[in-house]
């Protein structure tokens, strides 16, 4: 995903929604604030040192109670903001397993 030039419609904030990163072991976390956001990704700006996202996959938690939330990729790092690709599931190869 290069930026600018985006595959998916992307939605612009006009107010600041807060949301945290947080890494997959849960050993870290991070407030950001969300930028705009699409099927594929998302531009956030980050609080604090940006040393955690050397581990290049994290949760982005979008409620306060950690109910919704994405997996993600980083893409890109432009001073304090920070560009996110969305992980879907792996789908696995092979044949269904069908319970008798």
């Amino acid at each position: 995903m290069a930026y600018g030039n985006r595959k998916a419609e992307r939605v612009h904030f006009e107010h600041r929604y807060a949301v945290n990163l947080m890494g997959v072991d849960g050993t870290w976390q991070r407030s950001c604030v969300l930028l705009d956001v699409s099927q594929t990704g998302a531009k956030l700006e980050v609080e604090g040192p940006l040393d955690v996202l050397r581990a290049q996959e994290f949760f982005l938690i979008l409620s306060s109670r950690g109910l919704a939330f994405r997996r993600c990729e980083l893409v890109r790092v432009d001073g304090m903001q920070i560009g996110v690709k969305f992980v879907a599931e792996r789908k696995k190869k092979g044949r269904a397993i069908i319970p008798k």
